[in-house]
């Protein structure tokens, strides 16, 4: 008979009162550590205490310097992950009070471009520094205050040239002379395409809350207030002569340009409106019922297609050379606009927009 050896270490050996003891309760611990791996498994993985997961927050130094001298400005500290860059200038303008946010530019490189204010702190960060160079942008306005002076301008100017002021025209050569009827047809039509600008700036267009350097308003009413002086004193002049073929000439024309007045609000309204049920912008126009809205179909802008019809129509109908070169210089300027927009929009909606013109139909 051979008897069963239960193996044991060497150093136990020595320690029969410790093997037997051990021997003893080797039983009870089976059981014991059996119940405990079953009550574990049974109460599934344990989980770390919150608490201790996000014990620890991060902040980030903002590092300011000048683009042209990269002098230091400024250090901003404790500037949370979650700042947004518009958070940063803020916090730059309470240190630096000179400049506030709406003029303060910032660029992560120095041949960089600016960076919008919507942009995540912690989406630039590489270490706990981040560094960011300053330009000031200048005086600066917001995008309703730019586009409500620059189109009441013109308003109120042809205004003043369609009643004949003393200052401007000889009031006895005024009274000698009888105003053809495309004279107040003119003043009608001009009117009403500025107060449609007017009502869109206030209640159709949403900007963004971006500003521009005053600089450009100043350009632009500097364009637009020029070429209204030189356009409303030819056609309110008391020598002005009518257009070459007379009434049917004019009727077409002011039928034209109502039309094209019509397309341009009806497409800006769309273009507001380009939402779906959540409210995100996720696709490009597409035409409605509306006539006016199925230029859609063949180019991607027809806001400006609608406007440059509307000062050709608008130059055919008063028939003089003051409103055809301020049509050609629009015509030139939203070409541009409409280039620079396709553009983007084919970045954005490509099969929608692949197969249209930029303005001008079947151009592509």
């Amino acid at each position: 008979m051979h008897q069963r050896q239960i193996p044991s270490a060497p150093e136990h050996r020595s320690d029969p009162a410790a093997d037997g003891g051990a021997l003893s309760m080797s039983h009870n611990d089976s059981c014991s550590l059996f119940n405990f791996s079953h009550l574990v498994l049974s109460a599934g993985q344990i989980k770390p205490s919150p608490a201790l997961k996000h014990s620890k927050i991060t902040y980030f130094e903002v590092e300011i310097l000048d683009l042209q001298s990269k002098k230091q400005i400024c250090i901003l500290d404790k500037v949370p992950p979650a700042s947004t860059l518009l958070d940063v200038k803020h916090k730059f303008h309470k240190a630096c009070p000179q400049w506030y946010p709406s003029r303060v530019g910032l660029q992560l490189e120095r041949n960089g471009p600016f960076l919008k204010d919507s942009i995540n702190i912690q989406s630039l960060a590489v270490s706990s520094i981040i560094t960011l160079y300053f330009t000031d942008l200048g005086q600066q306005v917001g995008w309703t205050t730019f586009f409500l002076t620059e189109y009441t301008g013109p308003l109120l100017i042809y205004l003043l040239f369609y009643i004949r002021l003393s200052t401007i025209y000889d009031q006895v050569e005024s009274r000698k002379n009888f105003r053809h009827p495309v004279v107040h047809l003119a003043c009608f039509c001009h009117c009403l395409h500025y107060i449609r600008h007017l009502l869109e700036t206030l209640f159709v267009h949403k900007f963004s809350e971006g500003h521009t350097p005053l600089k450009n308003m100043i350009k632009g009413c500097v364009f637009y207030w020029g070429f209204t002086s030189w356009i409303a004193y030819y056609i309110n002049h008391p020598r002005y002569t009518p257009p070459s073929f007379g009434h049917r000439q004019v009727s077409y024309a002011a039928l034209a340009f109502l039309m094209c007045e019509a397309g341009n609000h009806f497409i800006n309204v769309a273009l507001a409106h380009q939402t779906n049920s959540e409210g995100n912008k996720t696709c490009f126009p597409s035409p409605t019922y509306n006539p006016f809205t199925w230029l859609f179909l063949l180019v991607s802008c027809p806001n400006y297609t609608y406007e440059a019809g509307s000062w050709i129509s608008f130059t055919v109908m008063t028939q003089t050379l003051p409103v055809g070169i301020f049509a050609f210089l629009m015509v030139i300027q939203m070409s541009l606009w409409a280039k620079k927009k396709h553009q983007l929009y084919l970045k954005r909606f490509y099969p929608e927009v692949r197969r249209k013109a930029a303005m001008i139909p079947i151009i592509f």
